[in-house]
């Protein structure tokens, strides 16, 4: 059992954000914009933005890893420390110590690295707030030892570091040996990514051009006096087709004299098949996020044995990213028990992992496209 100090009314007032920005110049943007070590951070948002398959992964797997719950020795402790991670801001809009941690998940995921911050009041007595860090702001350096991460704001034109880095947490998502910032989970998928927008923009082009039909109207004088008027029939043929084409709320058609020739402008052409090259993309993306297909509204072929299997390992790598978000969670705690006088430790109790509900209904969509296939196969009348 802890123990617990008598301290003063603590104040509530809030004190400044040490790892925000320096809103004092105008121009921050081209003075103290400094990428995260490796990785260009615009390029993985750009990557979610383009692709809604990935942005929908990453959003999955926040969602999915779940939620948790803490526990103290001492029940006085533990019922007090139940109601600070409820009410807890966050930011400016936001409450609850969960909501903090999927922003810091999240930008785990997408930059490789996440950084946090526990806001204390003035008087240094309690959680005024927790705040996420925009990475852009931020450069992380080697600490004094192989061991240590020093995190640095860039203000006034130089990498400076936080005052008091014990209020400052920070994540690195699968660092290289040697190296004090982690990779992104989007790794490696820059190049797929740009294969795959190719493909959309060259589809998204080629129904511009078929599916919005265009006509060719040709107009073939015979004769010498048909030549000599050609220009005045030509234009008197291009204004009635004009405005049959464009006629609306009717039909109306084109009544022409002498030789016309109409044609589709496209239609010999073949659209090309994207389905096999963007499928192959996918794969490779759905690979790289170890998320099941069925998951992200992919109807591909898989069986009850393999959906029991991709739910597995999504598991697993939930319980991965579980471990990496649990000494963050202690801390917080840690440090709201150390203010109000608690000595005791807490333990992060998370939630059972359990995907059967998104694998019965995933199968419940499976079997309906099936079932689908089978009826589009069988010809009408056939017993």
């Amino acid at each position: 059992m802890g123990f617990r100090l008598k301290r003063d009314k603590p104040s509530r007032e809030a004190v400044s954000v040490q790892t925000g920005r320096d809103a004092g110049s105008r121009f921050w943007l081209l003075e103290e914009y400094v990428p995260l070590a490796r990785g260009d951070l615009r390029l993985y948002e750009a990557i979610r933005e383009a692709v809604p398959l990935v942005d929908a992964a990453i959003t999955k797997i926040v969602r999915l890893t779940g939620g948790f719950k803490v526990s103290c020795p001492n029940r006085e402790a533990g019922q007090g420390l139940e109601r600070f991670l409820r009410e807890v801001r966050v930011g400016a809009s936001n409450r609850g110590l969960e909501t903090f941690m999927d922003i810091y998940l999240d930008n785990l995921l997408t930059y490789g690295n996440a950084v946090g911050e526990i806001v204390l009041t003035k008087d240094k007595r309690q959680i005024a707030g927790l705040y996420n860090a925009d990475l852009s702001d931020l450069e992380i350096r080697r600490g004094k030892t192989p061991l240590d991460a020093q995190v640095c704001v860039r203000r006034g034109g130089e990498a400076k570091p936080v005052k008091f880095p014990q209020h400052v947490m920070f994540t690195a998502l699968n660092p290289a040996p040697g190296q004090v910032t982690g990779d992104s989970i989007l790794k490696g998928l820059p190049f797929v990514t740009s294969v795959l927008l190719k493909i959309f923009e060259a589809t998204g082009k080629n129904f511009d051009r078929v599916g919005n039909v265009r006509f060719a109207v040709t107009y073939k004088p015979n004769g010498d006096l048909d030549r000599a008027y050609a220009k005045e029939r030509a234009a008197q043929i291009a204004k009635e087709w004009s405005e049959g084409i464009s006629a609306k709320g009717q039909v109306r058609d084109f009544v022409s004299v002498g030789d016309v020739d109409i044609k589709v402008i496209g239609a010999d052409n073949q659209v090309l098949d994207v389905e096999v090259p963007v499928r192959q993309m996918l794969e490779q993306i759905v690979a790289k996020l170890s998320i099941p297909p069925f998951l992200l509204g992919l109807n591909w072929s898989t069986t009850e044995r393999m959906s029991t299997q991709q739910a597995d390992i999504l598991t697993s790598e939930l319980e991965y990213y579980r471990r990496l978000l649990t000494p963050m969670l202690l801390n917080v705690c840690r440090t709201w028990l150390r203010l109000n006088g608690y000595s005791c430790e807490p333990q992060i109790q998370w939630e059972t992992i359990n995907l059967q509900d998104e694998v019965e209904e995933a199968r419940a969509r499976l079997y309906s496209a099936q079932a689908a296939q089978l009826e589009q196969k069988i010809p009408s009348g056939a017993e």
